[in-house]
C-alpha cells in the first residue's frame, strides 16, 4: 500500500515539488564539483614551498628580521624565499633565527 495521495492534482504537485528539489540538489552538486576542481587546480599551480624564508620588517626598505625554515607556521606575511647560502649569511650577520623552526640547527650554524 502506498503512502502517496490518490488524486492526480496532489500527485502532480508532489512531482513538481520533488523535481524542484532534485534540481536544487543537482545545482549544489555542480557547485561543489566546481569548487573541488578549482581547489585542485590551485594546488597544482601553487609554487613549491621554499627551503628557507627571510621574514621582513615593516616600512620602507623592509629590513630582514628573522630567518625561518620554509613552511614555518610562525613566519609572518612579509617574507621572501632565500637560498641556503643566503640563510647562513643572514644568521652570520646576526639576523635572528626563528625559535619555533630553528633554522640555525637545520643549517648547522649554532
Amino acid at each position: 500500500m502506498s503512502d502517496l495521495p490518490y488524486d492526480l492534482l496532489r500527485l502532480r504537485t508532489l512531482r513538481t515539488w520533488h523535481a524542484m528539489w532534485v534540481e536544487r540538489i543537482d545545482d549544489a552538486i555542480a557547485a561543489a564539483e566546481q569548487r573541488e576542481k578549482e581547489r585542485q587546480q590551485g594546488e597544482r599551480a601553487r609554487p613549491p614551498t621554499p627551503d628557507w624564508i627571510m621574514e621582513l620588517g615593516i616600512g620602507v626598505g623592509r629590513r630582514p628580521i628573522e630567518v625561518h625554515v620554509g613552511g614555518c607556521y610562525a613566519a609572518g606575511k612579509r617574507q621572501r624565499p632565500i637560498s641556503r647560502e643566503q640563510a647562513v649569511a643572514a644568521l652570520d650577520e646576526g639576523i635572528r633565527a626563528c625559535i619555533h623552526c630553528r633554522p640555525d640547527a637545520e643549517l648547522g650554524v649554532l
